[in-house]
């Protein structure tokens, strides 16, 4: 059933809404081709992810600055196999959440994707098959500015054209759904597909209630 949502553009996060926390096995493949200590391998993964989602250092980089921190001696095969082993991994989508997104597009309802991500990830929001359900794609790499920085929000207003009244954003995170409540922008925190959908309904509602009724003209008094 589509949604529409008049006069608001809804901007959705990308990792942990449209695509779902990779799964165990993707986990394990990528630690097998580490070969490091668990805990010691994800707290590097996280702790450098800022920086490669801000495009202040490129994807080797990343992988380089992981291995020293994890003691590991990698060659250039293993890092291709590391890198494509984690992008495979946030790939995977949601489906009950790609069904709220289909519908909003099938009733018109404007939508923006808004992700902390690397410059490797744009190409893919925009030239894959998400690219036709969102009018604009904006990642912290061309921004150089992560969520929950209030100049990522502002940023977005600013290029959609929008006061911050007219934006609905959804996250899974609350320190970046703090942040854009201060601003003024209705924000929904995202746990699971049917949720979202019962907000977004009604804001639909909410939306279509607020819409001023147009009137009929009478022809018998209306001017020339």
């Amino acid at each position: 059933m589509s949604i529409t949502i008049e006069k608001q553009t809804v901007v959705f996060d990308y990792g942990e809404v449209i695509s779902p926390v990779p799964s165990q096995r993707d986990r394990r493949v990528i630690l097998e081709f580490a070969g490091a200590d668990r805990e010691q391998f994800w707290a590097a993964y996280w702790r450098h992810r800022p920086s490669l989602d801000v495009a202040a250092m490129t994807v080797m980089e990343y992988w380089r600055a992981i291995e020293r921190d994890v003691g590991a001696d990698w060659d250039a095969q293993r890092i291709h196999q590391l890198y494509l082993a984690d992008f495979r991994s946030w790939l995977v989508i949601d489906q009950p959440t790609l069904e709220v997104l289909l519908d909003l597009k099938a009733g018109g309802t404007r939508l923006a994707l808004l992700s902390n991500a690397g410059p490797d990830f744009s190409s893919y929001y925009r030239s894959g098959m998400l690219g036709d359900l969102f009018e604009r794609v904006f990642t912290s790499a061309e921004l150089g500015v992560l969520k929950p920085d209030p100049g990522i929000f502002r940023a977005v207003l600013r290029e959609l054209d929008v006061p911050a009244s007219s934006v609905i954003f959804v996250d899974d995170m609350q320190q970046n759904i703090d942040a854009a409540t201060t601003l003024g922008i209705h924000s929904h925190h995202y746990t699971d597909a049917g949720k979202l959908r019962s907000f977004l309904n009604l804001q639909a509602t909410t939306a279509t209630q607020k819409a001023p009724e147009t009137l009929p003209v009478s022809l018998s008094t209306a001017q020339p």
